[in-house]
C-alpha cells in the first residue's frame, strides 16, 4: 500500500499537469519539468520519513552498519537536497546523477530488510515483496533519469560528430 501511495506522489502530478496543460491550451511545462514535480514531493516527503520514523529506519540497515541513525538522518538531507536540486538548471544533471546513485546505493538495506522482515514500508511481507520493490525502485531511477534531463543514451547527432572528428 505504501508503493501505491509514493508511486502515486511521483506520477500523480505528472498526469493532473499534463491534463491542465491540455483543458486549458497550454503548457506551461514541459514533459521533463511536469515529471520533477512528482519527483520533489516524492523525495520531500520520503525525507521526512528519515526524521519523523529514524528508528524504524535505522532497523533496516544490518546491525554491523555503523552509524546508523546518523546514515538515516544523512540521507533524508540528500533527498530534500535532490527534491530541491532538480530545479535549479546548472545542478539538475548532477543532481539525478546523485540521486540515482543513491537510489542504487539503498536498494541493498531493502533486500536486507525484506530478507530479515523489518516492519518497515512493506518490508514485513518477507521476499515476494521485493518482487515489487525491486522494479519499483528500477522505475524511481528511470524517473529520476527522465525528469533530470540525463541523455546517457542518446544518439549524438551530426554536429556533435564533426565537432569530435
Amino acid at each position: 500500500m505504501q508503493l501505491l501511495f509514493l508511486l502515486l506522489l511521483l506520477v500523480a502530478p505528472y498526469a493532473l499537469l499534463t491534463l491542465a496543460g491540455g483543458r486549458f491550451g497550454a503548457r506551461r511545462f514541459d514533459a521533463a519539468a511536469r515529471a520533477r514535480v512528482g519527483l520533489s514531493f516524492f523525495f520531500a516527503f520520503t525525507a521526512l520519513g528519515h526524521f519523523v520514523r529514524t528508528e524504524e529506519m535505522a532497523a533496516m540497515l544490518p546491525p554491523s552498519v555503523p552509524y546508523r541513525v546518523g546514515l538515516i538522518y544523512l540521507t533524508g538531507v540528500f533527498e530534500l537536497m535532490g527534491a530541491a536540486g532538480v530545479w535549479v538548471p546548472r545542478l539538475r544533471r548532477l543532481t539525478g546523477l546523485c540521486l540515482m546513485l543513491m537510489l542504487l546505493a539503498i536498494l541493498p538495506a531493502n533486500v536486507y530488510s525484506a530478507i530479515n522482515r523489518v516492519e518497515f514500508g512493506g518490508h514485513g511481507g518477507g521476499p515476494a515483496y521485493l518482487l515489487v520493490r525491486v522494479p519499483f525502485q528500477l522505475f524511481v531511477i528511470w524517473w529520476v533519469y527522465y525528469a533530470t534531463g540525463q541523455r546517457w543514451f542518446a544518439s549524438r547527432g551530426p554536429r556533435a560528430r564533426q565537432r569530435e572528428a
